[in-house]
């Protein structure tokens, strides 16, 4: 009869795709992509490691040196870069990407206040989970991370009719849509929702994600770009406001994305 109690559970539960890539830990990640100024590191650093207390005092210390904008640019969104790098090695978790998020957001809004004008945004981004489909983690994330990068996200939330994205896209204006099914029973809502946006004369990316999709079905449809990470999310729309429509996307799919699988 088999001794449970001596089989080392750590070695039959250890998940070594991760084990692999968090060989660097949080603090040497940091540290290799820190900007050197000491201003700028340190609020990259209370992102990074989600020190609420500090950022304030720091981002004024940083406001003393570079305008408003590039504390922004090469402070707070450099030290979500850094986030979103560890949430992709599997390092940090979801909880990590909200907190860290919630510093960014308290850093930016005392940028924003030494402003002359309202901060500008990179562009707009209407953000869904499948009608149906319960599971918003995913596009939560996502929504974090595009927020991160200077973008204004209009988020549906989750188990939303097509009828209701079809309204919203033509109300808001997007540059962009995205779509999540974590079911197979939803994902068949994104082909009816590009065939409706195209009988509108709508072309703009629909990038679909989540465990339910791949990239084989995301381009059977025109319009899809898929979407494997939700860390992709940013520079896939960076290049759409580049002037990338949907079809020179998935073109460069492999290169745009490479740095972020």
């Amino acid at each position: 009869m088999l001794d449970l109690k001596s089989v080392n559970f750590d070695r039959v539960l250890r998940r070594y795709d991760i084990q692999m890539e968090s060989k660097e830990s949080p603090e040497e990640l940091a540290a290799r992509m820190v900007p050197k100024d000491p201003y700028l590191r340190k609020v990259v650093e209370d992102v990074v490691f989600m020190r609420s207390k500090n950022i304030t005092e720091n981002v004024a210390s940083a406001l003393k040196n570079y305008t408003p904008e590039e504390v922004i640019e090469h402070g707070l969104i450099k030290g979500m870069d850094v986030v979103g790098e560890l949430y992709g090695r599997g390092i940090y978790y979801l909880p990590h990407v909200m907190v860290a998020a919630e510093v960014m957001d308290k850093g930016v809004k005392l940028c924003e206040s030494q402003m002359k004008g309202a901060r500008e945004t990179r562009g707009k981004v209407v953000m869904h989970v499948a009608e149906g489909d319960p599971h918003d983690i995913g596009k939560n994330i996502a929504a974090v991370l595009l927020k991160s990068n200077g973008y204004t996200v209009v988020d549906m939330g989750r188990d939303v009719s097509i009828q209701d994205v079809i309204t919203t896209v033509e109300n808001e204006k997007p540059a962009i849509l995205t779509g999540t099914a974590l079911m197979t029973t939803t994902m068949s809502a994104f082909p009816k929702i590009s065939e409706r946006l195209r009988e509108r004369g709508i072309n703009i990316p629909f990038i679909c994600a989540g465990g339910a999709v791949n990239r084989a079905f995301v381009e059977s449809y025109p319009i899809g770009v898929f979407a494997a990470k939700a860390i992709q999310g940013p520079a896939l729309a960076n290049k759409t406001m580049e002037g990338y429509d949907w079809r020179r996307l998935r073109e460069n799919w492999d290169k745009l994305t490479a740095a972020k699988e």
